[in-house]
């Protein structure tokens, strides 16, 4: 087999939501990367441990080690210094899976690896993986869309007045990681008059799961970086 570099989705939180091509190629990595914080603990490895611990072979580990700050040169540095890292286990003819909670290419840190090997002519892959805007539909057994309903998905990093102008266009909006914007997000759903359709949700799939149906309950105060809200048209025209 030549040697690459495959970014794996392993879902959202729920170790059975790992598919079966995505344990397959896990199993078989000679290297394991996968974005860490200060402390080594990664939630993409925690979620694919139980495929992990039945791997019957030796793999290295690249893990790629995120501070918690919001300067975009550190994370640059050290997105450069993983795919240097990577790039030399390939040449080594070392396959390389990353891991990446929910979809690789949604949201995805595996994304600013991707970009940085691709330039390189490494030989990369990409398995997709279950995103947490539906594993959240899952839940709430709810329809993110039906027949003619227009849908977005924003980032709570996106101002008040983006998203209360979105909330305003789409029938069907998922806002991601609301973590530390939520009092922001309470405030757009408020002024586009919409907080009586509106859903939030933590830790999808994962222990510590959390359903809010009322959002007029919510506090502003921050929440986990793995929340989300979904706001969906309570009449929907099924003509």
């Amino acid at each position: 087999m030549v040697a690459k570099f495959i970014g794996v989705g392993v879902g959202p939180g729920d170790p059975e939501l790992i598919t079966l091509k995505a344990a397959r190629l896990i199993q078989g990595a000679d290297v394991i990367s996968y974005i860490a914080n200060e402390e080594n603990l990664s939630q993409a490895k925690s979620i694919a441990s139980l495929v992990l611990d039945n791997t019957e072979k030796e793999q290295g580990e690249i893990p790629v080690v995120m501070p918690m700050c919001d300067d975009r040169s550190v994370a640059n540095r050290i997105y450069d210094q993983a795919a240097s890292d990577i790039q030399k286990a390939i040449i080594e003819g070392q396959t390389v899976v990353f891991l990446c909670e929910g979809d690789p290419l949604f949201f995805g840190s595996f994304a600013y690896l991707l970009e940085r090997l691709q330039v390189l002519d490494i030989n990369c892959e990409v398995v997709p993986g279950i995103s947490s805007v539906h594993a959240a539909s899952s839940a709430l057994k709810l329809p993110l869309t039906m027949l003619k309903e227009s849908f977005a998905v924003m980032s709570g990093r996106h101002s008040q007045d983006q998203l209360a102008e979105a909330l305003n266009v789409y029938d069907s909006v998922v806002i991601m990681k609301a973590g530390r914007s939520r009092q922001k997000i309470l405030d757009a759903i408020n002024a586009s008059q919409r907080q009586h359709e509106a859903k939030y949700l933590e830790y999808i799939g994962r222990e510590g799961e959390v359903i809010h149906h009322d959002v007029d309950h919510l506090t502003g105060e921050a929440g986990p970086y793995f929340s989300l809200f979904v706001i969906t048209k309570k009449q929907r025209d099924r003509s």
